[in-house]
């Protein structure tokens, strides 16, 4: 129950952040996935998911289609993980990987793409924020880690998916992200 306080909690906030700074934004967020809809997913994946991250997704299902939403990424609907994952994996099974190895950070297999990193944000280009549920030494399933489509690198950006969101939202609030006209969403103030 905790989790779900601290979720709902967090979105409170940056819905309020929201309706201020980017209320098409606001506008932009999906409502609650279903019990069906992330039963279907975990499914389609063969994993079940970690409770952090169902919790969120049973306040808002990701965004429709709008510029960044979460970290400078796009917030993926349940559907939409499904369908980014089927694309990988279809590579994978395709031996598009063979002889490819990434540069994980520590607690990161070192595979190009591995069937149990769940894409739960995208850029547009094939980059992604996973869910690692198939840790390697160290790490911790469910951590968040970047997957780059064109890059080796893997970084783990936190040890589950409501750290992350919990940092993200404490930047915003603190001012080190704004929204863009010219993203067309929320950035790093850097990037504005």
């Amino acid at each position: 129950m905790t989790t779900e306080r601290e979720m709902r909690d967090l979105w409170t906030a940056y819905e309020t952040w929201l309706a201020e700074h980017w209320p098409e934004g606001l506008h932009a967020l999906q409502g609650p996935a279903t019990d069906a809809q992330i039963r279907a997913l975990e499914e389609r994946l063969n994993v079940t998911l970690p409770d952090d991250y169902v919790a969120c997704l049973k306040i808002h299902n990701g965004q429709a289609d709008c510029g960044p939403m979460l970290c400078g990424w796009e917030f993926l609907p349940a559907e939409e993980v499904g369908e980014q994952w089927a694309i990988w994996a279809e590579l994978l099974d395709s031996d598009t990987f063979e002889g490819f190895s990434s540069e994980p950070q520590a607690g990161i297999k070192s595979d190009w793409w591995n069937r149990r990193w769940i894409p739960v944000t995208h850029d547009g280009g094939g980059n992604h924020l996973c869910l690692d549920l198939d840790p390697g030494v160290g790490g911790r399933s469910g951590q968040v880690i970047t997957m780059w489509h064109d890059s080796a690198e893997r970084e783990r950006m936190a040890d589950r998916f409501l750290g992350l969101f919990a940092r993200y939202v404490q930047a915003v609030l603190a001012g080190q992200y704004v929204y863009s006209d010219d993203y067309g969403g929320i950035v790093d103030v850097s990037d504005a």
